[in-house]
């Protein structure tokens, strides 16, 4: 079974942290990714820097930027993760967009993941209908998991289309705008978390945007298998340094 089925199958409310990979530092990603395991870290999405991530807000902008300035590239992140499953054993997933994965080629990527023990992707401009007809059986052949996203202006037949093509989990974007936008959840998403919950879903959903303390985590896991931080803990290392994770993590549960 899959780590991330496994993860998903304890009684927990998942928190699930997103790093760019080779940022602040590029030799950091390893030391990041060991010690949000060691505080308690239950899954951790690695971004793979682009230089145009649409979706992603200011912060995460400047990390990629910074990272792709300090030499991160496709092969030399396989090359820090080669040796991870030595010392790390949660889900692990790689978050980025598609072209980088189609200018290393999709199999080659999907196989060198499998090698060094990689979980899943996020890969939010890769669209379902050409991910079901030209990749899935790629992806099965080494064990990935494709995590797809909706959003509050998903219709629910799309979404309902999404939990079919999906096994592992959906990523419940919690509003429209871009990562690190929100100060807290109104009565339109949490009508919107009520919406899908209704909707009884096979696939369970962790929230990302917009988690940034305890009280945005608890609102987003009221009827969520989880939520997933990124802005807020990047914002925190350029502050204070990758020694103060410990703190971090402290700050949220």
């Amino acid at each position: 079974m899959n780590r991330i089925n496994q993860k998903l199958k304890e009684d927990k409310k998942i928190l699930s942290i997103y790093f760019t990979a080779g940022y602040p530092k590029i030799n950091d990603t390893v030391k990041i990714i060991e010690d949000l395991e060691k505080n308690g870290v239950d899954l951790i999405e690695i971004g793979l820097p682009f230089s145009d991530p649409l979706a992603d807000g200011p912060t995460i902008q400047e990390s990629s930027t910074a990272a792709l300035k300090n030499g991160m590239h496709t092969e030399l992140l396989f090359e820090q993760l080669k040796d991870i499953r030595k010392s790390v054993s949660i889900p692990l997933i790689i978050m980025g967009y598609f072209n980088p994965v189609f200018q290393y080629g999709v199999e080659a990527f999907c196989k060198r993941c499998q090698e060094i023990g990689i979980d899943g992707l996020i890969l939010p401009d890769l669209p379902l209908d050409v991910y079901l007809q030209d990749y899935e059986a790629t992806f099965k052949k080494y064990g990935l998991i494709n995590v797809f996203l909706i959003t509050p202006q998903t219709s629910d037949k799309r979404i309902r289309e999404i939990d079919a093509a999906s096994n592992g989990f959906i990523y419940m974007v919690s509003s429209a705008s871009t990562t690190g936008a929100t100060t807290g959840f109104g009565h339109e998403q949490q009508a919107y978390f009520e919406r899908i919950a209704a909707l009884n879903l096979k696939n369970p959903q962790i929230v990302g945007f917009g988690i940034n303390n305890p009280e945005t985590f608890d609102q987003a896991t009221r009827t969520t298998a989880g939520a997933i931080i990124g802005s807020a803990f990047i914002k925190h290392l350029n502050r204070f340094g990758i020694d103060s994770i410990p703190d971090f993590i402290k700050t949220i549960r």
